[in-house]
C-alpha cells in the first residue's frame, strides 16, 4: 500500500513539474530570503490568503512559513434519494490545520469531529454518529507561490481509519493530488485539480484505483468577495462495479478589509448523475496565524 502511494505521488510530481517548466516566471524572487519554521515569514512579507476552500478544490498554495492556518468546515449537510432510500449527513466542525514548513512547503491535517448519517428506507429510520477518519497530507508548491501567471504543486496524502465501522470503511487509503492553476489579466482563475486515489475493495481484500478530475474558475466579484464555480467529477473502480459521480459546485468567499488573514465562505454543491448526492450545503471559516 505505502510503496503504491509513493509511486503514484512519484508520477504526479513528474507531471506537475512537467507543466511548471511551460512558465518562465520564478517561483521566488531570486533575491528574496529564504524562510522557515524555526524562521518565520515575516508579517510584513507575508503572502495574500489562500485556503482550500470553498468548493472541493485543492489549490497549489501553501500556508507561509513558520505560519499556521486553520480552514474549518462549520456546518456540512447533504441530502440523497436514490432506489426509495433517503439519506442525510451532517458533518459539524470539520477543521483542516496546517504548519508551513518552509517558503513552498506545509503540512496539513484533517479530522471531523462529529458526522451523522441518518437513513429512512421502508418506514424504517437508522441512525449512526462519532468522528470521522483522520487525514494527513503534504503539500509542495513547485511554482507560482510568490506570484506568477502559472502555479503548480504537489499533494500526497493518508488517510487513517479513526471513524467507527458504521461512518468509516476501517481501511487505510491514500493518493496525491497536482493541481494546477493560471491566473489571467483580469483576475479570472482556473484550476485543474487531477487526483488519484488507491482505496480498497468493498470485499475488504485488495485495493482498487480512484480517479477524480476537477476543473474550477473563480472570479473576484469585489476587492473582498469571489465567486468560483466548478464541475467535479469522480471514477471509482471498484472490483464488482465502477461507479461514476459528477457535479456542480458554487462557492463564495469574502474576506474581509480589515482582517485579511480571516475568511468567511460558504457554497452549495448539486448532483448531475443518480450516483452522487442530491445536494450539500455547508458554510465555513479560515484563519491564518
Amino acid at each position: 500500500m505505502i510503496r503504491q502511494l509513493c509511486v503514484m505521488a512519484a508520477c504526479a510530481s513528474a507531471l506537475a513539474t512537467g507543466i511548471a517548466r511551460a512558465d518562465t516566471t520564478p517561483s521566488t524572487p531570486p533575491d528574496a530570503p529564504a524562510h522557515s519554521l524555526f524562521d518565520p515569514t515575516p508579517d510584513s512579507a507575508l503572502r495574500g490568503l489562500c485556503t482550500d476552500r470553498p468548493t472541493k478544490s485543492t489549490g497549489p498554495c501553501t500556508v507561509d512559513a513558520g505560519h499556521w492556518q486553520v480552514e474549518v468546515d462549520a456546518y456540512d449537510v447533504t441530502w440523497d434519494r436514490s432506489g426509495g432510500v433517503g439519506t442525510r449527513t451532517t458533518v459539524i466542525a470539520d477543521p483542516t490545520l496546517k504548519l508551513g514548513l518552509t517558503d513552498s512547503l506545509d503540512v496539513e491535517a484533517s479530522y471531523a469531529a462529529r458526522v451523522e448519517t441518518t437513513t429512512t428506507a421502508g418506514g424504517v429510520t437508522t441512525r449512526a454518529a462519532g468522528g470521522g477518519d483522520l487525514y494527513l497530507r503534504a503539500k509542495y508548491n513547485l511554482i507560482g507561490d510568490n506570484g506568477g501567471s502559472l502555479a503548480a504543486a504537489v499533494s500526497p496524502f493518508v488517510k487513517l481509519p479513526t471513524a467507527g465501522h458504521q461512518i468509516g470503511n476501517g481501511a487505510v487509503e491514500g493518493g496525491v493530488i497536482a493541481p494546477v492553476q493560471l491566473t489571467l489579466s483580469n483576475g479570472l482563475q482556473i484550476l485543474v485539480d487531477p487526483e488519484m486515489d488507491l482505496l480498497e475493495n468493498g470485499s475488504g481484500h485488495g485495493n482498487h484505483l480512484n480517479l477524480v478530475n476537477l476543473v474550477s474558475v473563480s472570479r473576484p466579484l469585489t476587492s473582498t468577495l469571489t465567486l468560483s464555480a466548478e464541475v467535479w467529477s469522480d471514477a471509482n473502480f471498484e472490483p464488482v462495479k465502477t461507479v461514476t459521480q459528477a457535479s456542480l459546485d458554487l462557492g463564495l468567499a469574502w474576506i474581509p478589509k480589515a482582517m485579511p488573514a480571516l475568511q468567511l465562505d460558504g457554497g452549495v454543491n448539486i448532483g448531475l448523475n443518480r450516483s452522487t448526492p442530491d445536494l450539500q450545503v455547508y458554510a465555513g471559516v479560515s484563519r491564518r496565524f
